[in-house]
């Protein structure tokens, strides 16, 4: 952990410093109405099932549905041993698929420029649409479509709307990645599948799976610091017109459950100790 800082701006630090989300908006999430959906790409069918079923297993335990099998993926995990080829090649083919024409969708060009350019052992590109709130229906213009309409409610603190994440692409390197375990590997791949994670944050001094290609030791896989950040995540009111408070909004839930936990600890401790 970070020496000497508070576990409130411990917390504040890393969800400020860690989410990326689309230009302008707050953090996406997978919206539970519609799912997710896992493909998993060139490895040998047992392990891509397996790795499948993990990044699965993180969305059911994040309250999200999955596809049954046949189902069109929205989480596309690709192994390769030329991810920077791969991922020029993909974008090149289809520009539009991860920076679609409207507000909203995705991270500024130089930073899908970075992820074609990368020499990371993964990379990801996170694909959103503002939706509102109550109806998930599109609350931004789409190409060739009218405007949508907004509902009045809300407040200059408030907003009908939120972000959905819509597709995630994970290129992983295989040869990079060999001195992973697959469980270490599998975890990585689910945490920034369902996380706008910026890749180039600095998250040395945090307990993380994100950690692990630096440290491999560091975690065998997601630890209770990453699953406290996706449950926050995924449980905070999303309703704050400005994104920045959406951010806090993740941190102070964070915080809490981080707060609990510490308190729990001491009370075991202390009922250790009295044995």
């Amino acid at each position: 952990m970070v020496l000497g800082m508070p576990l409130r701006e411990q917390v504040e630090t890393f969800a400020d410093d860690v989410t990326a989300p689309a230009t302008g908006w707050g953090p996406a999430r997978w919206d539970e109405r519609s799912g997710i959906c896992v493909g998993v790409v060139n490895l040998r069918p047992d392990a891509a099932q397996a790795m499948a079923d993990r990044v699965s297993e993180v969305a059911l335990d994040l309250g999200l549905t999955v596809g049954e099998p046949g189902c069109s993926p929205n989480i596309l995990v690709i192994a390769t041993d030329d991810a920077p080829a791969l991922a020029t090649a993909l974008v090149q083919q289809s520009p539009n698929a991860f920076r679609p024409r409207y507000s909203g969708a995705a991270r500024r060009p130089s930073a899908l420029r970075a992820f074609q350019s990368s020499d990371s052992p993964v990379r990801w590109w996170h694909v959103s649409m503002p939706i509102i709130r109550e109806t998930g229906q599109p609350a931004v213009r789409l190409p060739g479509g009218d405007a949508p309409w907004i509902p009045s409610w809300g407040s200059r603190l408030t907003s009908p709307i939120t972000s959905k994440l819509l597709r995630a692409y994970v290129i992983i390197d295989i040869d990079q990645a060999e001195g992973l375990s697959f469980s270490q590997l599998a975890d990585y791949v689910a945490m920034v599948a369902f996380a706008q994670i910026d890749p180039d944050a600095d998250v040395s001094g945090f307990p993380t799976i994100l950690n692990v290609f630096d440290n491999p030791t560091i975690a065998f896989g997601m630890t209770d610091w990453d699953e406290a950040y996706l449950g926050s995540l995924y449980g905070a009111e999303m309703n704050q017109r400005n994104p920045n408070a959406q951010s806090g909004a993740v941190a102070a839930l964070m915080f809490r459950d981080r707060q609990r936990v510490a308190g729990d600890d001491e009370v075991e401790l202390e009922d250790a100790d009295a044995e």
